[in-house]
């Protein structure tokens, strides 16, 4: 992106506005001033620097002064149009297989598909009660049950 700079002096003179009776506040207003139509001309205040500047003084002689300007900047216009914003590709969604279900007894077949596991709580020394974990491998009575049942009313709708 490239900008193009603006560099004014800084005001040496503050600017009387109602309530503002300090030197300093008017220092800042004449600032503020400065600041926002240049603001609302699209430059951006970027800093304030204080620069050497050499003055002739008499007919030979000459003296060295300090200026303070304000510098802003904005991006060019032809940047802006030209400008290409880069689309990207929709993700490739990977289809996996459908996972394989375990065979369940014939007894848990039978059963409804809200029964309760067959495992009953285990009751610890302090009263709690702790479900049983299942190992890994072990298949879910339930979940299985339900996923047949799933499978038998697609099977039917097709």
């Amino acid at each position: 992106m490239t900008y193009e700079y603006k560099v004014i002096p800084a005001p040496t003179r503050g600017q009387k506005a109602k309530g503002i009776k300090a030197p300093e506040g008017r220092f800042a207003n004449a600032l503020e001033i400065e600041m926002n139509r240049l603001g609302a001309e699209g430059w951006e205040y970027l800093r304030a620097d204080t620069l050497p500047h050499e003055e002739r003084s008499g007919l030979t002689g000459s003296s060295t002064s300090y200026r303070s300007v304000l510098v802003f900047r904005r991006t060019k216009a032809e940047d802006v149009t030209a400008f290409q914003p880069e689309t990207l590709a929709a993700p490739q969604v990977a289809e996996l297989p459908a996972p394989a279900a375990p065979i369940a007894d014939p007894e848990e077949q039978n059963a409804p598909a809200d029964s309760v596991p067959s495992e009953p709580a285990q009751t610890l020394a302090d009263g709690d009660k702790k479900e049983k974990d299942l190992k890994e491998g072990e298949p879910a009575a339930d979940v299985n049950i339900a996923l047949k049942k799933r499978v038998e009313t697609l099977d039917q709708s097709k």
